[in-house]
């Protein structure tokens, strides 16, 4: 198969999950305000308290920054921390990224960023992201329980279809085994690829063995950060901050629209978004965000034009700093939208001669 067919492949295959994740924002966005007054709707965002606001704005953008910093624990570089200056504008590009560009390509787009900006191997990087995915799965489980149990609702409370029991065993144990998959790499990393050799060379040609197991190498240096008990910790401790931050922001934006409900509805709600929004919709999980905020409020009676508007206000207000924060990083490390949309596609090394943010 030829450069171009191959291009021409991946082409088709971004085109067809930009069009379901578009179909799907459309139904989402359609049941959520089917039954809605829109006038309603804009009349609870116009009543909003601007300082409240404010202050959620600043809690949510404020996670970024925190992502930043845990990401500096599981990063390495020949066993150093990397500076923070070039994981920021990473990290902020990355979330950017999933804001303006589709099928989540803000991960792809963080890795390519940091290996553009520092000497870390593409797959080294996202290896990394990898596991702050399982570590937010991880953090999202026991905050859902919390919330779950303060709230006064058993397993059996249905979220959209779906008992909050069977959302939490399902994410426990789907990350909880990476986890361990992750930490049993990482003890015995020879013995690991060692299997994963013999496997690949038993089942693809050579010449894809020797790509793939530099592609798992890297992959496996990205697990660093969990070498010790003390760095995993360390890292645990900054996913809780991450994540009580963003509930703390989920708190203050109840407020700011008039919803009264138990701080432990920004728990439930929080985890609930995280997971929900893994299915396809278009950049920035316009769609998924809404529904799953109004089925979640739904549980503590809250009406539904209040609760869209607390969706719509907070989504767009929260949606903006970062994406502005991620382009404005973009313009600081010479890098374009261009580069990030085919970064998935660029080769595993990293960019000789590249400028530190």
């Amino acid at each position: 198969m030829t450069s171009a067919s191959r291009a021409s492949r991946r082409i088709g295959r971004a085109n067809w999950s930009a069009l379901l994740g578009i179909a799907v924002t459309i139904v989402l966005l359609w049941w959520t305000l089917r039954d809605v007054s829109l006038r309603d709707v804009w009349d609870h965002i116009r009543d909003v308290r601007p300082l409240l606001l404010l202050v959620t704005v600043v809690l949510a953008t404020a996670t970024f920054p925190l992502r930043a910093i845990r990401w500096r624990y599981l990063l390495r570089l020949e066993g150093e921390a990397l500076p923070l200056a070039p994981l920021w504008h990473a990290a902020a590009i990355g979330f950017m990224a999933n804001n303006v560009l589709p099928a989540r390509a803000g991960e792809v787009a963080r890795a390519y960023a940091v290996r553009q900006l520092t000497a870390v191997r593409f797959t080294t990087a996202l290896g990394s992201i990898v596991i702050e995915r399982v570590l937010d799965g991880i953090t999202l489980v026991v905050l859902l329980l919390v919330g779950a149990w303060a709230g006064g609702f058993s397993a059996q409370t249905t979220v959209g279809g779906v008992t909050i029991g069977t959302v939490a065993r399902g994410a426990g144990v789907l990350f909880g085994a990476l986890l361990v998959v992750a930490l049993l790499v990482v003890r015995w990393p020879e013995l690991a690829l060692g299997v994963a050799e013999r496997f690949l060379k038993w089942a693809l040609p050579s010449r894809w063995t020797r790509r793939l197991l530099g592609y798992l190498e890297g992959l496996v240096s990205g697990l660093e950060g969990l070498r010790t008990p003390g760095s995993l910790a360390t890292v645990l401790v900054w996913s809780f901050a991450v994540w009580v931050t963003m509930a703390a922001s989920f708190w203050t934006g109840f407020m700011a629209f008039g919803i009264d409900v138990p701080w432990s509805a920004a728990l439930l709600c929080q985890a609930i978004i995280a997971f929900g929004v893994a299915i396809p919709s278009s950049p920035g999980f316009f769609g998924p965000f809404e529904a799953l905020v109004r089925v979640t409020l739904g549980l503590y009676g809250v009406p539904p034009e209040q609760a869209v508007s607390l969706a719509v206000g907070y989504h767009l207000a929260t949606f903006l700093p970062i994406t502005v924060l991620g382009m404005w990083s973009l313009t600081r490390t010479r890098l374009q939208l261009g580069q990030l949309r085919r970064s998935g596609e660029l080769p595993d090394e990293p960019a000789d001669g590249a400028p530190a943010a």
